[in-house]
């Protein structure tokens, strides 16, 4: 989940309090009826199932750390709390924030079950200050682990006093996440009702989750309850607000959006790169308005909606700088075995070109021109350098003129 901005309230949790939450999420465990095989053993069996040392990590005196032991765990069904018992049981002492890392690490590698049993092994020791960050870290891999009903019934039961504007949008990201628009919209104004000081996270995931479901309309709607509440629009934000509007091909919305953002006085080195590419993709992939209902389908099972959404998730992560994004939704939008258009080929050139990855550059012009399903499009690349140079940036052109003659394009 994106990590929910701005300061959060430390909370020092009593013992009691820290009873009840350990059998609310107990309960949790016990009831859930999650599909994952992580959660079909008993909550007993997941608690205390013990672990063969020798096996998981050897001689412990090899392993002089705990983040060592625990990612040397083979096997989701061995159990992080017994290592981190152990280590207690050795005399040595554990730091919150070391544990607010091996969890984070846990979950960028997808390690659900271990990150959860280290959230509940931080709750149920009152030595440490859990911060309403933890909390919703917890409700999110609770529905990871163990479903989102499970997760609702966790946040649920939290003392009021935790059910605070991060915990809240943990939850609802799990909403937006499984498309459970309804309970997304019904959350959303329970959150207003307890007026809670929102920022743009809590609009974005409500934002994510209708262009989800093709809702573009309410996308705009969203920007005008944000503005009225005085609620500062992040790039995040207007990326899914100009999405919204190039899915449906309004492209003088789109415009004037670009306009706004130009003008923002919040507007930083990544705004300026978005701003710069977004108009590169307009001026270079002959993008139309169109008074059509609906958008023309391509020749299978993809619409130009998603294209086009593909299209400026790229040019995202190009504008933030983040090549390892960017190489993820290309590879991405590879492997949907759908027939690329010269615009999706631009979009990405274009993002690597700003960035100055030219490797990139030649790489994927070769993979255009072998394509046997999209035929290389000289007009696009001219297109392109004359996008570039109009913008001041003329060494970015030249540099895809030495390509392009580098590859003997025509």
């Amino acid at each position: 989940m994106a990590s929910p901005n701005g300061s959060f309230f430390t909370t020092i949790i009593t013992r009691n309090v820290c009873r009840d939450i350990r059998r609310q999420i107990l309960l949790c465990r016990s009831l859930s009826s999650a599909s994952s095989s992580e959660a079909s053993a008993s909550v007993e069996e997941q608690l205390s199932m013990p672990v063969n040392l020798s096996e998981d990590y050897g001689d412990s005196n090899k392993w002089d750390d705990l983040k060592t032991r625990i990612f040397s765990l083979r096997m989701p069904k061995r159990s992080a709390t017994n290592v981190l018992e152990r280590w207690v049981g050795e005399g040595r002492k554990i730091d919150i924030s070391d544990l607010r890392s091996i969890s984070k690490e846990l979950r960028q590698s997808q390690r659900f079950k271990h990150a959860l049993e280290i959230s509940e092994w931080m709750v149920s020791h009152d030595e440490f200050e859990i911060t309403d960050s933890d909390f919703a870290v917890r409700v999110d891999l609770m529905n990871k682990v163990f479903g989102i009903d499970a997760a609702e019934r966790y946040f649920e039961a939290l003392p009021s006093d935790i059910k605070t504007r991060e915990t809240y949008t943990a939850i609802l990201h799990c909403y937006a996440g499984s498309r459970l628009v309804d309970k997304a919209e019904a959350l959303y104004n329970r959150m207003k009702e307890a007026k809670l000081d929102l920022t743009a996270v809590t609009y974005n995931e409500l934002m994510t989750l209708y262009m989800s479901l093709g809702q573009l309309e309410k996308v705009p709607q969203v920007i005008e309850e944000m503005k009225s509440q005085n609620v500062a629009l992040d790039l995040f934000t207007y990326h899914l607000w100009i999405s919204s509007f190039a899915a449906a091909l309004k492209i003088d919305e789109v415009q004037r959006i670009l306009q706004e953002m130009s003008s923002c006085a919040r507007s930083d080195a990544s705004w300026k790169r978005y701003v710069e590419l977004v108009n590169i993709y307009l001026a270079s992939g002959h993008l139309v308005n169109s008074t059509q209902a609906s958008l023309v389908e391509s020749e299978k099972s993809i619409s130009q909606r998603e294209w086009i959404t593909y299209d400026l998730l790229i040019i995202l992560y190009g504008g933030l700088g983040n090549k390892d994004k960017l190489d993820q939704v290309w590879r991405s939008l590879r492997m949907t075995k759908q027939k690329m258009i010269g615009r999706n080929y631009a979009s990405v050139i274009s993002s690597y070109l700003l960035l100055d990855h030219l490797k990139e550059v030649r790489e994927i012009i070769g993979q255009w021109k072998q394509s046997a399903a999209t035929d290389f499009d000289i007009h696009i690349c001219n297109r392109l350098k004359k996008a570039f140079t109009e913008i001041g940036m003329s060494e970015k052109a030249e540099a895809l003129e030495a390509i392009l003659s580098e590859q003997r394009c025509a």
